[in-house]
């Protein structure tokens, strides 16, 4: 069976090392890449049962609302999804699988 894939992306990388925390604390799920997209802006993904992803996803979100840059009333949080079984083909094109540096977090 496929696993879902969560992506939350903030701006800056504190915040995202803030937000993966977050997410891998609040479901079992595995932190499967932390893409920086340009600039500042990393996607943090997270792959594993839809039921956690979708858990782990929304406590990324509500971590990252609550952040504010330097800048007052600057917001750090860009936007969150998540699939609940990604078709294969995504899998080959964006980096959203499991690696052989992941593999021993995967959460079976």
């Amino acid at each position: 069976m496929a696993k879902a894939v969560g992506m939350v992306e903030v701006r800056g990388l504190p915040p995202a090392l803030a937000v993966a925390d977050v997410m891998v604390k609040a479901a079992r799920v595995t932190l499967v890449e932390m893409e920086r997209v340009s600039g500042a802006y990393i996607t943090i993904v997270v792959r594993g049962d839809v039921s956690e992803v979708k858990i782990s996803v929304e406590a990324g979100l509500e971590a990252a609302k609550k952040m504010t840059a330097y800048k007052e009333g600057d917001k750090l949080f860009l936007s969150s999804h998540y699939i609940p079984r990604p078709n294969e083909n995504l899998m080959v094109v964006l980096p959203i699988d499991y690696s052989e540096r992941t593999e021993e977090f995967n959460q079976v």
